[in-house]
């Protein structure tokens, strides 16, 4: 768990002093906020989070939660928000979901936090009831179409692209390079994925967008967890014919099927989603990542990635090379932080229903091009549409597409 200590400043001192004429019967004016609104200082914000550091999706959970203590320290560092500290309370949950809901409700009726980062997409579909009732606005990893809606899931919040647009985006890609290389009739799809919602969360939007184009019901695949050899996956994807093998997975078991698939020899497109896109599988794969395609919501480019990777460098911090997930966990906290920031430059208190209100309606959030602008609104919560395509060349993703969006 993670506690950050509360600094004694300037404001803080001032607001003491007001608050103590204010006791003897005394009217003074509170300090002017920064910006205007709110007076600045007080106590610290606190903010809970779970991250999966030693459960099935630990390869990308690691990188993503230093990003995301990085950003809060990164913050502090420099002012905090309204001259107030972040605190950020966290633990590993292991990917248990079970685990995940304990947590959460000790961070919110122990700890007390008012705003909530979380992983996975089985823990925050079972919590999504939980963070209704408790009016506490909720960033997760799991970009599920399920937790997009406000009608239903009023107080969730995704910063990219869900997965059954990124699904369909790369299916897009996939159509048009088919096209390209002069192929006729229809290409064969299959779904390589992880055995769970994670897993399963884009395949019904994913297969009504290839049937609806003329595409044979693509084949489901799911990989066992902890698999070390996933040739029988494979097998069943070269006896079906399938030309192109979309992965939704973490990088670890996409890695793996990358280098069983070039030992059986089989000829088809890797397509990753976001959670195998990303610079861990080319270090686990080696030269066979070559040729992998990616959907690739975050951009490891740009000055908003610039500013988080230079932190690191500066501080020490070790994320194993995954980049763009750790600018992932960086940029997710920091959209969160955003909607606290504003909130009381609004000169509004700080509950999770007006953090909640302002992020629906403050506009485009900028990333600093790591995404496009995030824009949420009271009858949308998915907050960006598009991505890029990438394609390894050389050992580096390559953007080889403009924005597509799924619509």
């Amino acid at each position: 768990m993670r506690n950050e200590r509360r600094r004694f400043n300037l404001p803080a001192l001032m607001l003491a002093l007001a608050m103590l004429l204010a006791a003897c019967g005394g009217q003074p004016q509170q300090p002017p906020a920064a910006g205007g609104g709110a007076p600045t200082g007080g106590p610290p914000i606190k903010i809970g989070a779970i991250f999966d550091l030693t459960g099935a999706t630990a390869d990308v959970g690691t990188p993503y939660s230093k990003g995301q203590i990085a950003f809060v320290d990164w913050k502090n560092a420099n002012g905090g928000v309204a001259g107030r500290q972040l605190q950020l309370i966290s633990q590993d949950y292991a990917y248990e979901v079970p685990r995940a809901e304990e947590l959460y409700t000790q961070f919110v009726t122990q700890d007390s936090v008012i705003v909530f980062s979380g992983w996975g997409t089985g823990d925050t579909e079972a919590l999504k009831g939980k963070i209704t009732a408790d009016k506490i606005p909720f960033i997760s990893a799991s970009y599920s179409a399920a937790l997009a809606n406000p009608a239903e899931t009023p107080y969730n919040f995704l910063v990219a692209p869900t997965y059954s647009d990124q699904l369909i985006i790369a299916m897009k890609w996939a159509l048009d390079d088919w096209k390209a290389k002069g192929k006729s009739g229809t290409p064969k799809f299959a779904y390589l994925i992880n055995d769970s919602p994670f897993g399963r969360s884009p395949l019904a939007d994913g297969t009504a967008f290839a049937t609806a184009n003329g595409i044979e019901t693509p084949l489901e695949v799911p990989s066992p967890r902890g698999a070390t050899d996933l040739t029988p996956q494979l097998t069943q994807i070269r006896d079906y014919g399938a030309n192109y093998v979309f992965l939704q997975n973490v990088s670890s078991p996409a890695a793996l099927a990358i280098k069983n698939a070039k030992s059986l020899g089989l000829d088809v497109q890797f397509v990753c989603l976001n959670w195998c896109a990303n610079e861990l599988l080319i270090k686990l794969a080696g030269a066979n990542a070559e040729g992998v395609v990616g959907a690739i919501p975050f951009s490891p480019e740009g000055e908003g990635a610039k500013v988080a990777l230079e932190f690191a460098k500066e501080k020490g911090i070790d994320y194993g090379g995954a980049d763009s997930t750790f600018v992932q966990g960086w940029t997710a906290m920091s959209i969160l932080v955003t909607g606290i920031e504003r909130t009381l430059k609004d000169g509004k208190e700080l509950t999770g229903e007006n953090i909640k209100n302002t992020l629906e309606t403050m506009g485009p959030i900028e990333t600093g091009g790591v995404t496009p602008p995030v824009v949420f609104s009271t009858t949308d919560h998915a907050g960006v549409k598009a991505l890029r395509m990438f394609r390894v060349e050389n050992g580096k993703w390559v953007a080889i597409t403009d924005f597509i969006s799924a619509k």
